[in-house]
């Protein structure tokens, strides 16, 4: 992690800033070209984009450069609805560029065989490429990731998954495998640049950099991207947040209640009141929750048909499946996607 240097205060100060100043005076201009695709997330973009401009602001030079390109190059609209104007086209860059690829939703529909020939080929010229928040998608499609390390939001992780079972994918907040770097998302923009802000400049100037962000925990590769069990339930009881962790690892193959509870050393009765008291809800109906949860958002981001999704989220039998599924969301599975099934010829 970047750690907070001290601030000495007086001639010791000056002359640790002379140094620095002089060895970013020693680094080229960087230029980053941030491709924003249609409903690119907007927080992601704005970090990163933001860490730069602060960047040169702290060393009194334009130490960082960026231009805004995009499929079409006339405007972007992001996720939020707000439309940017694009400075150029998917067009032919430097070798020491760095390329900014920005996605959000529906990231397969915008994954064209355009943009996957583009990105090809500017890899091929030697360029880095940074995949923010589902980019990593489109990199993976490019073939950019077979074999290598890598990340993207966690809601997108199991879809990622099945699609591409050839990419070690991490829940890490950003992961930097060779000149191909990816992160979760959200915030992990500006993680990841303000680790290539310390590694171009020194840590002090990234630090310089949080702080104006107001930025107080900067996380590194070795972070999760997740909060903790605790956290994320709002509730700090160790053997209920090991099971249900247990659960989160177990989607495919559920475990019984009663072997969760021996697993941590309660009854079964116990994990019932627990459940009850501080989740509302049984074991058995929280663990049915997650399971579909998963299985709406493999519906959503994979092309896999109902049945693989039943039997990924642990269902043998497809109308038990989609009877489930019909009680929590009020809809099929298969109407979730368009097309028609037995369970809809019932109804």
């Amino acid at each position: 992690m970047l750690k907070m240097l001290n601030r000495t205060p007086g001639p010791d100060r000056a002359v640790q800033v002379i140094q620095m100043t002089e060895r970013s005076s020693l680094l080229s201009h960087r230029r980053f070209v941030f491709v924003l695709l249609p409903e690119f997330t907007l927080l992601s973009f704005a970090g990163a984009l933001d860490a730069l401009r602060l960047a040169n602001r702290q060393l009194g030079t334009e130490a960082y450069r960026w231009t805004l390109i995009g499929p079409g190059g006339d405007t972007a609209t992001c996720s939020a609805g707000s439309t940017f104007k694009l400075h150029g086209d998917l067009e032919e860059l430097q070798h020491d560029d760095v390329v900014v690829l920005c996605a959000g939703t529906n990231i397969s529909r915008y994954s064209s065989p355009k943009l996957i020939a583009w990105i090809r080929r500017e890899v091929r010229r030697g360029v880095t490429i940074v995949g923010l928040c589902t980019a990593a998608y489109t990199l993976a499609k490019a073939g950019l990731l077979d074999d290598r390390r890598a990340t993207i939001h966690w809601e997108n992780h199991d879809g990622f998954l099945e699609a591409f079972p050839d990419v070690d994918m991490t829940k890490s907040v950003y992961v930097m495998d060779g000149k191909i770097i990816t992160t979760a998302g959200g915030t992990a923009s500006m993680d990841l640049m303000l680790a290539l802000i310390a590694r171009d400049h020194g840590p002090e100037i990234a630090n310089a950099v949080a702080d104006q962000q107001i930025y107080t925990s900067i996380r590194t590769d070795r972070d999760s991207q997740r909060l903790s069990v605790p956290t994320r339930i709002g509730v700090r009881h160790p053997k209920l947040a090991a099971v249900i962790q247990k659960m989160e690892q177990n989607i495919e193959e559920p475990i019984r209640p009663a072997a969760l509870a021996t697993e941590v050393g309660l009854s079964t009765r116990q994990l019932e009141r627990l459940f009850r008291r501080y989740m509302n809800r049984s074991p058995k109906r929280y663990y049915m929750e997650l399971r579909l949860g998963r299985a709406r958002n493999l519906l959503m981001q994979t092309d896999m048909n109902v049945i693989n999704v039943a039997l990924a989220c642990g269902f043998t039998s497809p109308s038990h499946f989609s009877k489930c599924y019909r009680a929590q969301y009020g809809s099929t599975p298969y109407r979730e996607r368009g097309t028609r099934g037995a369970e809809d010829d019932e109804a």
